[in-house]
């Protein structure tokens, strides 16, 4: 393992926000790249538990934040280059709990890859809605 997984520290904060700037830009290509901005992270992960992936030479490879009262995985963001390396796992897993709780997010059904990791680590759809980036699906993790 080339990365560890711990919790975000207010000097991350700027690498977070050109992780989820930048990952939203390349992702979401049906939404106009100049709805996302930098200061996106620290507004939308407010009040949030942040997980950080760091690489060995300080990088942070990924992140994702978690609304803790509802067990609700509000963001997961890869860097692409990190990407396939089993990073998103390592998130999930550092949940509490995990795999023993019950947690959802929200999932756009535009951003096939992502429902693709999530349904490969047995995410299932539970409900569906609509955002300002599109439709989307809510998945939950049933515990066996």
């Amino acid at each position: 393992m080339d990365y560890t997984v711990r919790n975000s520290r207010p000097s991350d904060n700027g690498q977070l926000g050109d992780i989820y700037l930048d990952e939203r830009r390349r992702t979401f290509t049906w939404v106009d790249p100049g709805n996302f901005r930098h200061g996106d992270f620290l507004a939308h992960s407010q009040g949030e538990i942040v997980f950080v992936a760091e690489a060995g030479d300080g990088d942070i490879a990924g992140f994702m934040t978690l609304w803790a009262a509802d067990d609700f995985i509000h963001m997961l963001y890869i860097r692409k280059q990190w990407q396939g390396r089993g990073i998103g796992t390592a998130l999930l897993k550092a949940l509490p709990g995990w795999p023993r709780r019950q947690y959802r997010l929200k999932c756009l059904i535009n951003n096939t890859s992502a429902k693709t990791f999530y349904a490969g680590r047995g995410f299932v759809v539970t409900g569906s809605g609509t955002s300002a980036e599109g439709d989307y699906e809510e998945l939950s993790f049933i515990p066996a």
